[in-house]
């Protein structure tokens, strides 16, 4: 994976939820919930053990989706904070992708939470990535899908 260092997010989105920190994690940090808030994710498999948070270290696959276009990829828990952060890289044929990362903030009212995206990918990489997944703008994308995911998860969490 790309050394991500110190640098920012290439996206970041952020929305309040009326759950604990700790509650919201406990969300997130299992991959198989991120399938049913994202547009764009559709499943996970491979996943160790049983439903709940994740440990760093763990891999998992994605399969993902956009109109026609299907894809899978490769993904390692690299961070997994009870009630602080929960994150993970993705590859796909060995090469980096990204990474993907939910920060958990406590507020007055919940949790801010927010989904942050790096784009590791490489010329070749973005240059599959647009062919293979239909999508040529992908800051644009995600910071749109990002939202969606976030605004269902937010939905998913209040309801619970």
């Amino acid at each position: 994976m790309s050394s991500i260092g110190t640098r920012a997010p290439d996206v970041s989105v952020s929305v309040q939820v009326r759950r604990t920190p700790e509650a919201v994690w406990d969300a997130v940090a299992d991959p198989r919930r991120i399938a049913s808030w994202s547009p764009e994710a559709h499943g996970v498999s491979g996943h160790d053990g049983a439903a709940g948070p994740t440990a760093v270290g763990t891999t998992f696959s994605g399969s993902n989706r956009h109109g026609v276009f299907r894809w899978t990829t490769r993904c390692q828990v690299v961070e997994s904070t009870p009630g602080a952060a929960f994150a993970f890289d993705v590859t796909y044929l060995g090469m980096s992708v990204a990474r993907w990362r939910y920060a958990l903030s406590p507020v007055d009212d919940g949790t801010l939470v927010e989904e942050q995206w790096w784009d590791t990918r490489g010329a070749p990489m973005k240059a599959l990535g647009a062919v293979g997944t239909g999508v040529g703008d992908r800051r644009s994308h995600n910071e749109r899908t990002m939202r969606a995911t976030l605004d269902a998860l937010a939905a998913d969490l209040e309801e619970a």
